[in-house]
Formats: C-alpha cells, structure tokens, sequence
C-alpha cells in the first residue's frame, strides 16, 4: 500500500510542478496597466473566474496534501524492529577453530 501510495504522490508532484510553472503570475498584467498595454481591468483588480489550469492545480494540491499525510501516517504506524545497540547484549565471540592436523614444533 505505501508503495502504491508514494507512486501516486510522486505523479501528483510531478505534475503539480509542471501546472505551476505554466500559470502567468498575477504580476505580469500590471505592467501592462502602466502604459505598456490596454487592459479594462485596475492593477490589481479582480481576474475574473479561475481558468482550467488554477482549478486543476488547487485539485492536484489538495490530493498532494492527503497524499503526503498518508504517507506520514503509514510510516509511522509501521513496526521497523529498531533496536537499541546499548540494551542489546553482545554476541558472543565466535570459538577459534584450532588446526589438530598440523604438528606444533617447538622452537
């Protein structure tokens, strides 16, 4: 399920970016008010109805926004088995093998 999730999420993002940066910013009409362009609205009047693009964004948004808590929620609920080195007991250490075949020769 978190897989599954986190594919979804990275989708959403992926296209929320590309949304964002098609937009024209709120900015870009007010020069055009101030003599570079005629325009019937005021500066910064209103814009109207939101278009396509800023209603699919606000969308794309929201199901971000759930996505990333499901995501949170999963992680957290999640048994890991993370353990403390500290409390842990050390393994004991492995017995050395001695070699009874070979001949010790004292020197």
């Amino acid at each position: 399920m978190f897989e599954i999730i986190l594919a979804i999420h990275i989708v959403i993002a992926f296209v929320l970016i590309v949304l964002v940066l098609l937009q024209q910013g709120k900015g870009a009409d007010a020069g055009a008010n101030f003599g570079g362009g005629s325009s019937s609205q005021s500066v910064f009047g209103s814009r109207g109805s939101a278009n396509f693009l800023s209603r699919t964004t606000a969308v794309l948004a929201a199901l971000f926004f759930i996505t990333s808590l499901s995501l949170a929620y999963i992680a957290s609920k999640e048994v890991k088995g993370y353990k403390s080195v500290v409390s842990e007991q050390a393994a004991p250490a492995p017995k050395e093998e001695v070699d009874t075949d070979t001949p010790v020769v004292p020197n």
